[in-house]
């Protein structure tokens, strides 16, 4: 572990330069992520997040010894991703897969009943990720996640923080909620879209007010500790950086609780708050 990226950062923001609105081209996302694995800051940075139907163009990118870990977005119905890993380049390791298992709205159970027999065509350490609404269904899509966990699936959850509509960003008590009901079912969690930044804050050129991922390091923390949904939700609406810095500082070396990290089209935004928080040492310069 690099001593300039404490040890609740590690593997935090996973490379999703191709999605939007970063929409790079592959090429460009696999120089760039090549760049940042070796770069003084590549502790914090994930795998690099691809469609699965982008995965056929990667091997002619790598070197011939090169070898790259990649996230799988399931873009294909849930049989294609079976054979993934007898189809792949053996120079790529795919550490985990994520699929939605449902559209806002529609019952999650299906689509997850299908997503849950993944894990078990994938490599033994690779982890499967369900997207599930934050909507009808829910808690009961969390159920069959945490029961499939006690059997020993490495299937976990995955949610919504944002978009292209204001809709998609949960309101600090939803999220509180949600992140309460991973911590009674002890379900680990990933977060997607509208987490550049460490503070909540407000967009200017949208006007949507986004969540911070040390909001939720800090909300994630006291609702492991006990913390009821108010006091969560008071963590995640907090706009003070000073409290949400020294919570996260005095928990620089401890490993993050529940939260496994999130996905961002940008891995530099992420790092220059950090940076500028002093939570992390280091340059700017990637």
């Amino acid at each position: 572990m690099s001593t300039q990226v404490p040890r609740l950062f590690a593997g935090l923001v996973d490379d999703a330069a191709v999605f939007p609105p970063g929409s790079a081209t592959l090429p460009e996302a696999v120089a760039a992520h090549r760049r940042h694995r070796r770069a003084w800051y590549a502790p914090l940075v994930g795998p690099l997040l691809l469609p699965a139907s982008a995965l056929p163009g990667l091997p002619a990118l790598l070197d011939d010894d090169e070898r790259i870990d990649v996230g799988v977005i399931g873009d294909v119905p849930v049989p294609e991703l079976y054979p993934l890993r007898e189809r792949t380049d053996p120079r790529i390791r795919i550490r985990q897969v994520e699929m939605a298992v449902a559209k806002r709205g529609e019952d999650p159970l299906p689509g997850l009943a299908a997503l849950a027999g993944l894990p078990a065509h994938l490599d033994h350490d690779a982890d499967v990720y369900a997207e599930i609404p934050l909507t009808w269904g829910l808690l009961g899509a969390l159920d069959k996640l945490a029961d499939e966990r006690a059997a020993g699936s490495r299937i976990a959850a995955k949610f919504r923080t944002g978009g292209l509509a204001a809709e998609l960003f949960p309101t600090p008590v939803e999220l509180a909620a949600v992140i309460g009901a991973c911590r009674d079912r002890d379900l680990p969690f990933k977060l997607t879209a509208g987490l550049h930044h460490a503070i909540r804050h407000i967009d200017p050129e949208t006007g949507f007010t986004h969540h911070g991922f040390v909001n939720i390091l800090a909300g994630t923390a006291v609702a492991c500790a006990g913390a009821e949904v108010a006091e969560v939700a008071e963590t995640l609406a907090a706009t003070d950086p000073l409290p949400l810095v020294e919570a996260a500082r005095s928990r620089r070396q401890e490993h993050r609780p529940l939260w496994i990290g999130f996905g961002s089209c940008s891995v530099m935004e992420p790092l220059i708050d950090l940076v500028r928080l002093g939570l992390v040492n280091g340059g700017l310069k990637p």
